[in-house]
């Protein structure tokens, strides 16, 4: 192995060590004020963008800003090129780039002379966002996404464009990232279900291909969620054991996230000087962040816990 992953995985590793981990965040859920919260992460590596009296969705898009620069630097560490085996894991932050735009220019009360939130500084995470904040309309968005490796999301609505790159992700996951190939099918399943079952969505020709890919024809035109849950491989069908229902989502959401950091820190563990150590310690910050997120809003609604975040920590 390498100089360069032996350095990228010792990073990885010290990293994950300065994770608050489920005792931290439940420190921090405890807190009788969203302030007195994010004082607590003045201990924590989250320190670096959170700051006192702020709202809860900037004290939780500084959490996940801490997430991205702690990708880019493990990035940084790693040997040339390896940098393209963490672009499939970091796409949430592009995609969340592009929602930010779209809910800016086209939600419910925007206002088109507000600007949009600062996108996510990506550098060499990036996938294809240069050419993407480019494009002024959904129709150039369309395009745009179309030319690059996100590929067509099959319309030019925001829930089509987003929903697209989000099939897209797991697709691209599943593809490059052999580590995370269980949690890209994992999220894919997530993913149709909610849109299928909740939100009574048709998926759109190009994001049905990749479900299809992901998780089977058969599952993907299920008429029913029982039917949906049942004809899921078993590669995908774990993050939906036991829930019975769509409004149980939730539950699953849960568990995927629980999963992700087990599993993340097993392949840190056990996975040596290498790419699938290097995609644990991934999975480990991930699911820190998004626990201390729900940590977060716990605090803000006077310490009182969420049945997500239980189900989390």
């Amino acid at each position: 192995m390498s100089a360069g992953w032996v350095a990228g995985v010792v990073r990885a590793r010290d990293l994950t060590r300065r994770c608050p981990g489920p005792g931290g965040a439940r420190q921090i859920a405890a807190a009788a004020s969203l302030d007195d919260a994010v004082r607590r992460l003045a201990g924590t590596p989250y320190r670096r963008y959170a700051r006192p009296a702020v709202g809860l969705p900037d004290a939780q898009r500084a959490v996940m800003a801490t997430l991205l620069w702690h990708l880019r630097v493990l990035a940084g560490w790693l040997p040339p090129g390896g940098a393209r085996l963490l672009r499939p894991l970091a796409a949430g932050f592009e995609i969340a780039n592009v929602a930010s735009r779209l809910t800016a220019r086209d939600g419910p009360g925007a206002d088109e002379e507000a600007p949009a939130r600062p996108p996510y500084r990506l550098g060499a995470l990036e996938t294809a966002w240069r050419a993407l904040e480019r494009a002024p309309t959904p129709t150039q968005l369309r395009a745009a996404l179309r030319a690059s490796p996100w590929g067509d999301p099959g319309a030019e609505t925001p829930w089509a464009l987003v929903t697209g790159m989000r099939m897209a992700a797991a697709r691209r996951t599943s593809a490059q990232v052999g580590p995370a190939r269980r949690w890209a099918r994992g999220r894919a399943a997530l993913l149709a279900a909610r849109e299928r079952f909740v939100h009574e969505h048709r998926l759109p020709g190009p994001v049905r291909r990749d479900a299809a890919e992901l998780l089977g024809p058969r599952a993907v035109d299920a008429a029913s969620f029982r039917d949906f849950r049942e004809r899921l491989p078993p590669a995908a069908r774990w993050v939906l054991t036991d829930v019975e229902e769509p409004g149980e989502l939730w539950r699953a959401e849960a568990r995927w996230w629980r999963v992700l950091h087990q599993e993340g820190a097993v392949l840190l563990r056990d996975g040596g000087y290498g790419p699938r150590a290097v995609v644990g310690a991934v999975g480990v910050l991930s699911a820190d962040a998004w626990r201390v997120r729900a940590a977060l809003e716990c605090a803000a609604r006077g310490g009182r816990p969420l049945g997500v975040f239980d189900a989390l920590a």
